[in-house]
């Protein structure tokens, strides 16, 4: 029983991973990092941000999945703004390596004191996606195709609108509006769609308190599929001393998809900490749901600097304002 369990999430794991072939969106743009997902982020807030990643899937499986981000977005005027994203994910015999350009442009009708900003950007994804067949075996060994790499670039974009009002937040993104075919997968058998849509609301309360707090839900909509999930978000902050802070998170994420295959349920936890402009968190995600790999626990660590900071507004959700000015 345990083998079939194994050899059904295997397959479910590499339907997902076929599916995306751009940047995998997990629990990380809790972190201070909601750039990874909504590029209208792109220098939202009054400091430039540099964060770096570290995803490890199922410890213990051999070649299970496994993710690295490096990101930075800052303005370049009053209303513009440029970011970028280098990734490195490996999944058994395949890996993705990939690069982010972003531009946002930010329309801001309030004051001071009181925030009311529109944002639109855009970006475009340069992905070079590999398959190495090497550690193939068979029955008949083919030398031909178990000593080969395959390999092939594609490029991807997405499209991104955010509007911020006072302390509430919400974004809107559809992600691989227009994706190139590989060359080495048959598009017989390869659809094109990989369209995901992204929506995104939140609200940051009790501004003059000691603890504060951030709800927020995302939705996800995967077009083809017709797949729904959905993240329910909890974020904590306590601000020690002038410019020390300390936050923790928990999301819960489920899918609602319409084949009746068993529920994606999956809880995350994170631990965060700012000290002055630099921030460091780390984040266990672990599987709900009866079939899973192994312990079904995925860890990932995040470190990340406030650069080029400005005095931060009367008003708006710490993607906004910065803890560290």
């Amino acid at each position: 029983m345990k083998r079939i369990n194994f050899i059904f999430v295997f397959c479910l794991i590499s339907q997902i991973i076929v599916s995306q072939e751009t940047l995998p969106i997990y629990s990380d743009y809790l972190s201070d990092n909601i750039f990874l997902v909504h590029p209208s982020a792109a220098g939202i807030g009054n400091c430039g941000k540099l964060r770096i990643t570290s995803r490890q899937q199922f410890l213990g499986v051999k070649d299970a999945p496994s993710l690295q981000t490096l990101s930075f977005h800052n303005k370049i005027s009053e209303k513009a703004a440029i970011g970028a994203i280098i990734y490195n994910e490996k999944n058994g015999f395949h890996s993705n390596t990939g690069f982010e350009a972003a531009y946002a442009y930010h329309l801001n009708f309030g004051t001071y004191y009181a925030l009311n900003q529109l944002s639109f950007g855009l970006s475009f994804l340069y992905l070079q996606n590999k398959f190495d067949q090497r550690s193939f075996t068979s029955v008949i060994p083919d030398p031909a195709i178990s000593q080969t790499i395959e390999s092939t670039n594609y490029y991807n974009f997405d499209f991104s609108v955010a509007y911020h009002f006072l302390d509430a937040f919400s974004y809107f993104t559809i992600k691989n509006i227009l994706l190139t075919p590989r060359k080495f997968i048959d598009t017989k058998f390869e659809t094109l769609n990989l369209r995901r849509y992204l929506l995104t609301f939140g609200y940051y309360l009790n501004r003059n308190n000691s603890f504060q707090l951030e709800p927020s839900i995302m939705g996800q909509l995967i077009e083809r599929t017709g797949e729904l999930f959905f993240d329910f978000n909890l974020k904590v902050f306590k601000k020690i001393k002038n410019k020390h802070q300390i936050w923790a998170a928990v999301s819960y994420r489920k899918n609602f998809e319409p084949n009746n295959i068993e529920k994606f349920k999956q809880i995350s936890t994170i631990l965060g900490i700012n000290y002055k402009r630099y921030m460091v968190s780390y984040t266990y995600s672990y599987q709900l749901t009866s079939v899973t790999i192994n312990n079904g626990a995925s860890h990932q660590l995040t470190l990340g600097i406030n650069l080029f900071c400005k005095k931060p507004r009367a008003s708006g959700c710490p993607n906004i304002n910065s803890l560290y000015y």
